[in-house]
């Protein structure tokens, strides 16, 4: 018997959920986009922003050992990493991260690439920060996506590509990248000479007996790769602020930091530690049994959505994030959209705004009790 709550939906509304902001307009629509979980916090959580409130005084903090000391102890019992705590850089966010590596590595009109359809920020920093955007098409193959290498390395050479911002797991999709295809993606960064940005913010979230690794752990890539991860998607904690790269390379940690600096950007919210802190430690046994509640949920939408649709679900290896093909339906991307909040009144990821080839899809969360999840699937069904 779990001794978490999975089951009760929280009320968000009016407490400045984005989720939730839309429905405070709309009562009649269910929110299922946007990667943030409908499930409470685990106790020790609680627990530890509520001692956080009753200090009564919130100025500048300090990174203190304890904090940077939790991350390496989780990436080394949950992932097998090993690494300096000199290596670890603290910033609000892995997107901001991006934005600093993207500045700080390249030059206005350097090429960067991304694998699409992928999480619309990657394309948005590329483009924002004056850069080149090389978009390199997954594959779907099977059932899941797959990296067309051949094409992956023309795309490198041809563009003369001097950053890869690749995302691992993979976010839409869910793809947990095996060892064998990380290797010849860092193999390839480092024959022509690419600096590699992994973020792994849903690295906690393998499912289905599927294992990620960090790209670090798998050859001796460290003189070229920026890892980049965080608690708050894992432990939902996105609110709070706080993420980490892993930068072995001291030379490029050093003009990592100096960018970092110069953009104001080397501050995290107190807030932000305390959950770090407090999820790395604390935070397994609730994860283990998110894991199955999600694997449960994910097996609903895949076996509701088949039988009784002509929707086509990825069925994801990792995340909570399920990618929906609508195009059996033969309908505009403007159609399908309108079908699914004004029919269906649900809101979910416009698969678009990921790349092109996601044009009749769009994204589901499966993060929220299995009565809403029955909700939405209903009223998918009933429209489609």
């Amino acid at each position: 018997m779990t001794q978490y709550d999975f089951t009760t939906l929280p009320n968000r509304l009016n407490n400045h959920s984005m989720k939730w902001k839309e429905v405070e307009a709309n009562r009649s629509l269910l929110p299922l986009w946007v990667a943030d979980m409908d499930f409470l916090a685990f106790p020790e959580m609680k627990a530890a922003v509520q001692a956080y409130a009753d200090r009564g005084v919130y100025g500048y903090p300090y990174f203190s050992d304890q904090v940077l000391e939790s991350i390496q102890n989780w990436e080394r019992e949950q992932h097998g990493y090993r690494f300096d705590k000199e290596a670890l850089v603290l910033i609000e966010g892995v997107v901001p991260a991006i934005s600093v590596a993207i500045q700080t590595f390249t030059k206005e009109g350097d090429a960067v690439l991304i694998n699409t359809p992928v999480y619309p920020p990657f394309a948005r920093s590329v483009k924002l920060n004056n850069r080149q955007l090389i978009e390199n098409s997954l594959v779907e193959r099977q059932g899941h996506f797959e990296i067309d290498f051949d094409q992956l390395e023309k795309d490198v050479v041809e563009n003369q590509v001097k950053l890869y911002v690749f995302c691992s797991p993979h976010n839409p999709g869910g793809r947990v990248w095996s060892p064998e295809e990380l290797i010849r993606v860092a193999e390839l960064c480092r024959k022509h000479g690419v600096i590699l940005v992994s973020d792994e913010i849903h690295q906690d979230l393998a499912l289905f007996g599927h294992k990620h690794h960090s790209i670090n752990t798998l050859g001796d890539f460290q003189d070229f790769t920026v890892v980049l991860s965080s608690a708050t998607k894992t432990f939902n904690i996105a609110g709070t602020k706080n993420s980490f790269a892993i930068i072995e390379n001291s030379a490029l940690r050093a003009a990592f930091k100096k960018r970092q600096l110069g953009n104001n950007q080397h501050e995290v919210p107190t807030i932000g530690l305390v959950t770090t802190e407090t999820a790395f430690r604390y935070g397994k046994p609730w994860l283990t049994e998110l894991k199955k509640v999600l694997e449960d949920n994910i097996n609903l939408v895949f076996e509701t959505l088949t039988q009784k649709t002509n929707i086509k679900v990825m069925k994801p290896e990792g995340t909570y994030l399920v990618w929906l093909d609508f195009s059996d339906y033969h309908l505009s991307d403007e159609e399908l959209h309108r079908k699914i909040k004004e029919e269906a009144k649900l809101i979910l990821n416009v698969g678009s705004t990921f790349g092109k080839e996601g044009t009749g899809h769009a994204r589901l969360n499966v993060a929220t009790p299995k009565t809403t999840l029955q909700e939405a699937l209903n009223r998918l069904v009933q429209v489609f």
